[in-house]
């Protein structure tokens, strides 16, 4: 959204922030964050065992892979105003990993504006409530509500 800006972001609140492009959860992205987490559960990276003794048929990807996601998505929507010199993560308020995702789909993420407060300190809260559908579920596979710092840089219309 290129029309927000830290003095009318608060308007938006309830409004819907966007929508991300599609993205494929691939074994080398499940591999990698394997490896960064030391998450090596077979569930995830022996695909020849998963497919044999999976439940969902196959690897699927790791909750935390999937909620990870949500950042990039989030910036790629544009749900920051315009003159943002920082977004920094200050944590979620809730998570729910509705459904596993397989190697193999694509996701995208949808973000609605549930909050937004001027601190003390110049900065702003930001609580978005992010949907993450998969290509064809019916259901979503992940809720979660985020809360984010910004920073107002030079020239930001506060």
């Amino acid at each position: 959204m290129s029309d927000i800006t830290f003095a009318n972001m608060g308007d938006k609140t309830g409004e819907m922030l966007g929508s991300s492009s599609w993205v494929e959860v691939t074994q080398d992205m499940v591999n990698e964050f394997a490896h960064c987490t030391s998450d090596n559960q077979w569930i995830h990276v022996d695909v020849e065992r998963a497919k044999k003794e999976s439940p969902f048929g196959g690897p699927v990807a790791h909750g935390y892979l999937t909620l990870s996601l949500v950042a990039s998505m989030s910036m790629e929507i544009g749900a920051v105003p315009a003159g943002t010199a920082a977004a920094l993560n200050y944590g979620l308020d809730k998570v729910r990993f509705l459904a596993p995702v397989p190697v193999g789909a694509k996701v995208r993420l949808h973000a609605k504006l549930v909050s937004f407060e001027r601190k003390d300190n110049g900065q702003y809260l930001m609580k978005a409530e992010n949907t993450m559908e998969m290509e064809g579920a019916d259901k979503p596979v992940l809720l979660a509500e985020t809360l984010a710092i910004l920073v107002p840089g030079p020239g930001a219309k506060t």
